[in-house]
């Protein structure tokens, strides 16, 4: 009687255990090579700031995030990514022309 409600007790403290599903990394599974001049795929692995993403939140290897940060550091150099954030830039259209009477 006494093991039981030990027993009882003890699974009652007991969670199970979280285990996240394990990210693969998308250039490997697809067999996609890194190109800078694609900035639409680059655009996915940048933040709302225009940060380089992480890999433990992208889910990419080691070896194509090396790859992946060279090139949208190139893509920056070439102005096919921003470098900062479109809200953080001054409005670039042009001022409205004064009419003349």
């Amino acid at each position: 009687m006494a093991e039981t409600t030990k027993e009882a007790k003890t699974k009652k403290w007991i969670k199970a255990k979280y285990t996240p599903k394990r990210k693969v990394c998308s250039f490997c599974r697809d067999k996609v090579v890194i190109d800078y001049k694609d900035a639409a795929k680059l655009r996915v692995y940048i933040s709302d700031r225009n940060k380089i993403e992480p890999r433990r939140r992208t889910g990419t290897c080691a070896k194509h995030q090396r790859l992946l940060a060279t090139a949208i550091k190139r893509a920056r150099i070439l102005a096919l990514i921003p470098f900062v954030p479109v809200y953080g830039r001054q409005a670039e259209e042009a001022p409205p022309p004064e009419q003349a009477q």
